[in-house]
Formats: structure tokens, C-alpha cells, sequence
């Protein structure tokens, strides 16, 4: 289980501009949910991706599943080269997206976001129909039940 709030402590301290997506976005609009890492949107900004490498280099960031013999850089020129990274860290699991399907990039995913408070921080994450839009696009199943949650939640929100 990740450590949220560290993470997001990490991330909110050192400036990075990101975007909570994914099962805790859907955690923060109050949908009962259950997920095992985090995932962000982030700007591919040179000045942000220094700053997103200085924040993660002391949570030992790894690919997932890469095998632990074989070395591994974190730097600027990774995370620029790759738009997808999901890590491994001492906090838990954290998945790195440059793009958020149905959504777009992280200019769009900052346009259909809202701020939160979150652990003693401002977090931006996706608004409620950008969350049901990226779980559609993705097409998993284990995301009809948070769908349906989100959906029903919208719903509610829209009729008050």
C-alpha cells in the first residue's frame, strides 16, 4: 500500500505540477475505493521534470518489475524519454503518466482538474468528469465498479 500522504507531501513541497488521476482522484472526490499505487499526470516541463526527479530520487524510484541486478539511472533524460513510468519507491508504488487516456496531456488534465485539500496540501485531480472519462477510456474491468460509483456520484452532484 503506498504511502499517500507522503508521496503527495513530496510532490506538493518540491513544486511539481501534477494532476492526481486515476483510483485516488476517485478517492478524493469521496468514491470508496481501493488502490495500491499512485498516479499522476505531470508537466513535461524541463524545469518541473528536474524538479519531479530531485522529489522521487530520495524514494528510490525503480521500474516496476525490472530486475534488481540490472542498473537503473533516475534522471532528467528517463523521465523525459519515456511518457509512461511506473515505479517502485520506498513509499509505495507510483505511476508516472506524461498523457491521461481520455483526457490528453497534461495541459488538459490540469484544464479538467479541481483542488482539493488533501492531507494538510492543495492537490490538484482530475474533476469528476475527466476521472469517468480516463476510466472509460482505459476499458479495465476492474474499473466498472469505480465507474459506476463516479458516474452515480456526478449524477448526484449535478441534480442538487
Amino acid at each position: 500500500m503506498i504511502e499517500f500522504a507522503q508521496a503527495i507531501h513530496a510532490l506538493c513541497d518540491s513544486g511539481v505540477d501534477f494532476v492526481v488521476i486515476g483510483g485516488w482522484s476517485a478517492i478524493l472526490h469521496g468514491v470508496n475505493y481501493s488502490t495500491n499505487d499512485l498516479d499522476i499526470c505531470y508537466s513535461r516541463d524541463r524545469a518541473n521534470v528536474k524538479r519531479l526527479v530531485a522529489c522521487l530520487a530520495p524514494l528510490n524510484p525503480r521500474p516496476r518489475d525490472f530486475p534488481s541486478e540490472l542498473p537503473f539511472v533516475w534522471d532528467e533524460a528517463t523521465v523525459t524519454n519515456m511518457t509512461v513510468l511506473t515505479l517502485t519507491t520506498k513509499v509505495g508504488m507510483i505511476d508516472l503518466l506524461a498523457d491521461v487516456s481520455g483526457v490528453g496531456d497534461y495541459r488538459e488534465a490540469l484544464a479538467h482538474s479541481i483542488v482539493v485539500d488533501a492531507f494538510g496540501r492543495s492537490v490538484r485531480t482530475l474533476d469528476l468528469p475527466a476521472i469517468i472519462s480516463a476510466k472509460r477510456a482505459a476499458r479495465r474491468a476492474k474499473d466498472i465498479g469505480v465507474l459506476n460509483a463516479l458516474e452515480a456520484l456526478l449524477d448526484s452532484s449535478e441534480n442538487e
